[in-house]
């Protein structure tokens, strides 16, 4: 398994969080994959095999494989039929709204083809051009020569969604919608229904997830020993308030997330992230 990050070019960094490349040979005994949330969203370019999407134990859909994964709210399965080869770009949480016009909750929880989302032939030949070119190098001068011509169209995003972003990220999650807005109630309705559209999830939400990056991290750095570390370093109320919320983003408990072969992905990503 191959998973490597690259930043982006300067005038796309304060969107763009990096772009990714994923590959992993096929087994036919390769198990299927948990995704869990991050904040972000992902254009994504499946360049080898199909890939599955479960919707239940035994149902599932093949992914499109040029595609916008927007914010998920709850875990889910994926499973290759072949060989991975998937290029993308990972977006902060407001960065992808810079882009389209339409309001990026409904994105949550679907990967949404590319040609529904731009001019059809737009899409379609940036798919062509990535899918043909010789290197990650090439795909990625490509991408974001595509994402700065479309910039270019679209408003910049309003600075009070931005600027309670990067409070929640420097918070680990944990600001208060109230202390950032003074606790004016009209600013914060506005404030939430302008995450909805321009983010996908709620502020409060998006704090959640914030939070759990933050204890993953610390999970995987192997700095904090036991649960109730990791919960009080990253300012859970107590134990079994991170256990409910890490229940809530992965489907599993802390303790069976180590040692889990459907944990491999998302480990490996959340260890190099």
């Amino acid at each position: 398994m191959n998973y490597e990050t690259f930043q982006p070019t300067q005038d796309l960094a304060a969107i763009v969080k990096c772009h990714w490349v994923l590959e992993i040979l096929y087994t036919p005994d390769t198990p299927k994959q948990r995704v869990i949330p991050d904040g972000c969203i992902e254009m994504c370019f499946i360049l080898g095999d199909d890939v599955r999407r479960y919707q239940s134990e035994t149902d599932f859909i093949l992914q499109p494989r040029a595609m916008v994964l927007g914010q998920i709210t709850k875990p889910f399965f994926i499973q290759p039929t072949g060989d991975v080869k998937t290029f993308a770009v990972r977006f902060y949480p407001y960065g992808f709204a810079n882009f389209i016009k339409q309001p990026i909750n409904a994105l949550a929880d679907n990967e949404t083809p590319l040609s529904d989302l731009f001019d059809s032939a737009t899409a379609a030949k940036l798919e062509v051009n990535i899918t043909n070119a010789a290197s990650t190098k090439e795909r990625i001068a490509i991408v974001e020569k595509f994402l700065l011509d479309e910039l270019n169209k679209q408003h910049t995003i309003d600075n009070i969604v931005k600027s309670t972003i990067e409070t929640l990220s420097q918070t680990k999650g944990n600001a208060s919608i109230l202390s950032m807005i003074k606790e004016d109630q009209t600013t914060r309705k506005s404030l939430e229904r302008k995450f909805s559209a321009q983010v996908g999830v709620s502020p409060k939400q998006l704090g959640k997830i914030i939070r759990l990056q933050a204890a993953l991290k610390s999970m995987l750095s192997g700095k904090e020993e036991t649960l109730t570390q990791v919960a009080y370093e990253n300012d859970y109320y107590d134990q079994s308030h991170f256990i409910r919320d890490f229940k809530e983003f992965t489907g599993t408990n802390p303790k069976d997330y180590f040692g889990n072969d459907q944990m491999i992905l998302s480990s490996l990503i959340y260890s190099k992230d």
